[in-house]
Order: structure tokens, then sequence, then C-alpha cells
């Protein structure tokens, strides 16, 4: 488990989904530097955009269980799980 008062780096290996990892920083609780490997690019620079700096235990609140045509997963899933694990969520 990671603790929010740290800066850490994390990878993610991804289930389900065209991109194949996400890579990301907790500082002090928020996310920075979300980076996918494959997948979609304008749509997962996008969601690292839009990401960059929240609350990284509201931001896979929000990310969780969403889907992507008929897979029971999404990138933006992938991420919210990734994030779960990291920060023992």
């Amino acid at each position: 488990m990671a603790s929010e008062a740290t800066n850490q780096t994390f990878a993610h290996k991804t289930s389900g989904t065209c991109s194949t990892e996400v890579r990301f920083r907790i500082e002090n609780g928020n996310i920075h530097g979300i980076s996918f490997t494959d997948g979609c690019e304008g749509n997962l620079k996008g969601i690292a955009t839009l990401a960059e700096g929240t609350d990284a235990k509201a931001l896979a609140d929000k990310l969780r269980g969403l889907r992507c045509g008929r897979k029971r997963t999404s990138c933006p899933d992938q991420l919210a799980r990734a994030i779960d694990k990291s920060v023992g969520g």
C-alpha cells in the first residue's frame, strides 16, 4: 500500500483493453504524469490531461466501472483499478 504523504511512481499492466500498461505518480494523494502504452492515443492523452493533479481516490471513484463498447472494462476503468491497487483502495 502506498503512503499518501510520499511520492511514488506506479506501473500496472492493463487487462481487457487496447492499452497494455498505465503509469502514473501519486504525490501527496494527487495523481500526476499519467501515461498509457498503446490504446487510443488522443483519448488517453485527454484523460491524462483532465486528471492531472486531481485527488487519486476521487478520480478512481469517477472512473471505476466505465466500459468500452461490449468489453467489461475500459482504459479509464483500468486506471481506477491501478489507483485502487496502488493506494490500497
